[in-house]
């Protein structure tokens, strides 16, 4: 009897350490434990979400985030940035990959049946990045021929105004990221690279590609970026309306805008009015 008593008692620690172990194995919504938080970036986008080589994380929108993070409890040293690549965004957000999104992500109403969003905290406008001697495209029908070799992300909303919208005859051809249509565009094998003003803006301006190209100047769209987080996380949405009313509120999305859109010369939109908040 006491043999048995012990077998017990074994096994019923055996069993509470296993359910500890797998607990802390499996971590909670944001990907890491209590003291850390995965947020979501571009690291592809010069001036908004940008790895650097030496492994920093900088951009406008690495600054709103930072500023969120810091106002639900988290230093700087506790933020995870995970890759959010356009087309992952929805999966990363739902998996619980991440806590939150803040990557260029335009609000819509098809990627509001996946996710919630809060904000909007930035106002941009699709246009395009052409080669700095091209003065083919002067208007939006310039666009709308088969000819017209047309760069996008997979996953984007640029990549969907162009076959819907504006451009549904020009020959749209789709990467991962922006880098690799950038490339394309200084080697020719594409015309042009059409995405968000903001995101045309930053790559203009880098150091490596100043006076190599410019943007065409049409304002096709509004892309009014939001932070995207699962779906009914009512709390969480206010937690952040909250934090970015604050930013603005103290200067500090007025700061980090100007930090990371001046060198562009790129002429951004105020501070627009946070609708998402049911």
């Amino acid at each position: 009897m006491f043999t048995m008593t012990l077998r017990k008692a074994g096994f019923a620690a055996a069993t509470a350490l296993v359910l500890s172990l797998t607990a802390t194995a499996c971590g909670g919504d944001s990907g890491a434990g209590d003291d850390k938080i995965n947020i979501g970036i571009k690291f592809d986008q010069p001036g908004l979400g940008l790895k650097t080589q030496d492994g920093e994380y900088t951009g406008f929108d690495v600054d709103v985030a930072t500023y969120v993070a810091k106002e639900l409890g988290y230093d700087e040293k506790d933020i995870v940035w995970k890759q959010a690549p356009s087309a992952e965004r929805e999966n990363m957000i739902a998996n619980g990959d991440v806590k939150f999104i803040v990557a260029t992500y335009t609000i819509n109403d098809e990627r509001k049946q996946r996710v919630d969003f809060a904000g909007p905290y930035f106002l941009a406008h699709q246009d395009l990045l052409v080669r700095a001697d091209d003065d083919t495209v002067r208007t939006e029908d310039d666009l709308n021929s088969s000819e017209m070799k047309l760069c996008s992300v997979t996953g984007s909303t640029s990549a969907q105004n162009v076959n819907k919208k504006f451009a549904p005859k020009a020959n749209l051809i789709n990467y991962g990221g922006y880098s690799e249509c950038l490339t394309g565009l200084e080697n020719k094998a594409v015309d042009a690279l059409t995405t968000d003003d903001s995101i045309l803006a930053g790559y203009a301006a880098q150091e490596e590609h100043q006076g190599k190209f410019k943007l065409a100047g049409l304002n096709l769209s509004d892309e009014p970026y939001g932070i995207g987080l699962k779906k009914g996380d009512t709390e969480l949405r206010k937690q952040i309306n909250d934090a970015l009313k604050k930013m603005v509120d103290e200067g500090a999305w007025e700061e980090a805008a100007k930090k990371h859109f001046g060198p562009a010369d790129y002429e951004y939109e105020p501070a627009p009015e946070i609708t998402e908040t049911n």
